[in-house]
């Protein structure tokens, strides 16, 4: 075993697109140096592909020609009945696992990365076998909320949770969340944070306050990411005479936050943006006052990180594993969740505040970035946790 763990390892990562996150982009361009490094997905459409790394489609679901061509070049004689009465029958989820099932046979796998706890009803035939070791990422809304609002999640998570042979927490407060689902003395957890090529995210040379008090913040527009109590607190900005502009980028088109911002009177005030490449981002938010993240829970959002990688001041609430990324006046600011006055006294007295005193705090925001999300690091210790479950099934 020895040899093998010291041998180039064969990895699936799966989170049912090829339309993969940052973290896992960055992920997988590092292991794919030292590692044979395979994405599993529904989704064919994509601009660009990391090098080095294999895409293997389950069946398209954006077109019913590319997903009939999938199924035709993976269907074994011996399931051709089968697949043509699927086929008939449109059961395009039963072929997609028939297609799983022949594509794992057929890379063998050292392990399997699950992203996402929403994915793990693909996998149950894998993780009854416990042949090939399974970890799962504990990340966002699918650990962090979703099996404390839903029971029947819960119980399912309660199941199947003994069976993974590793856990990924990208905090440790999401790890302590995992463990009130299932905890063992033989249960495998490391915490390993999200990283970024620190090179690539080049800091502002000093802060400097725009004309305009501009305030943004970036994600979807669900509503765990609290943006109703950051339009409440743009109301009381408004009230007090603060001259400000608020975008929340990802948000255009949403009928709540446009319906709250029109009944708040703040419609002048706040933009609704679209969702835009991450380059287009991190140029929006290097422009802006501050960065502001109003959510009612998180991990470790990477939003943050980038921020005050890119010297960028940050305001967030106290959520999830923030409190492990940013000290109170230190290097950010902490407020609790769901308190819109307390945000916008917050954002009142930031505004205060001198260029010189906003600068130290972006220092010392870089220097814990650069000490705790190294990309290098983050490669380093998923390898590391690979290897230990690799080790432990042998």
């Amino acid at each position: 075993m020895d040899n093998k763990t010291a041998a180039p390892l064969k990895i699936i990562i799966f989170d049912g697109s090829f339309k993969t996150t940052p973290f896992i982009n960055r992920l997988v361009s590092g292991l794919s140096k030292n590692h044979e490094l395979y994405i599993l997905g529904f989704n064919e459409i994509l601009d660009h592909k990391i090098k080095k790394v294999n895409y293997v489609s389950l069946g398209s679901n954006h077109s019913k020609l590319k997903f009939l061509k999938t199924i035709l070049k993976l269907t074994r004689l011996s399931q051709i009945s089968k697949t043509i009465k699927l086929l008939i029958q449109g059961d395009r989820q039963q072929l997609q696992q028939q297609n799983l099932k022949v594509i794992l046979e057929k890379i063998t796998p050292d392990v399997i990365h699950l992203q996402w706890s929403s994915v793990i009803p693909w996998f149950e035939t894998v993780l009854t076998a416990q042949q090939t070791p399974v970890v799962l990422s504990q990340r966002g809304y699918h650990s962090n909320v979703r099996p404390f609002i839903d029971t029947e999640n819960f119980d399912y998570l309660k199941q199947w949770y003994p069976k993974i042979a590793g856990f990924h927490s990208v905090s440790k407060a999401i790890a302590d969340k995992g463990d009130l689902v299932y905890q063992s003395d033989e249960k495998i957890n490391q915490v390993i944070y999200t990283g970024l090529d620190i090179s690539k995210h080049p800091k502002n040379k000093t802060y400097s306050k725009p004309e305009t008090f501009e305030i943004v913040s970036v994600g979807r527009p669900h509503w765990i990411k609290g943006y109703e109590y950051a339009l409440l607190a743009c109301k009381l900005l408004k009230e007090k005479g603060i001259k400000f502009k608020y975008t929340i980028i990802g948000a255009e088109g949403n009928e709540e936050l446009q319906y709250l911002r029109h009944d708040l009177g703040v419609q002048n005030e706040i933009q609704l943006l679209e969702r835009m490449p991450q380059n287009d981002v991190f140029q929006y938010m290097q422009k802006a006052s501050v960065l502001v993240l109003p959510s009612l829970a998180e991990g470790v959002p990477n939003v943050v990180v980038e921020a005050m990688a890119l010297g960028v001041p940050v305001i967030s609430t106290k959520c999830g594993g923030v409190e492990e990324l940013i000290e109170d006046e230190v290097n950010g600011w902490l407020v609790p969740t769901r308190d819109p006055n307390t945000l916008a006294e917050a954002l009142i007295k930031f505004n205060q505040l001198s260029e010189e005193d906003i600068d130290k705090i972006c220092v010392a925001a870089r220097e814990k970035v650069e000490a705790q999300h190294s990309e290098t690091k983050m490669i380093t210790d998923m390898e590391a946790l690979y290897k230990t479950v690799i080790k432990a099934k042998s």
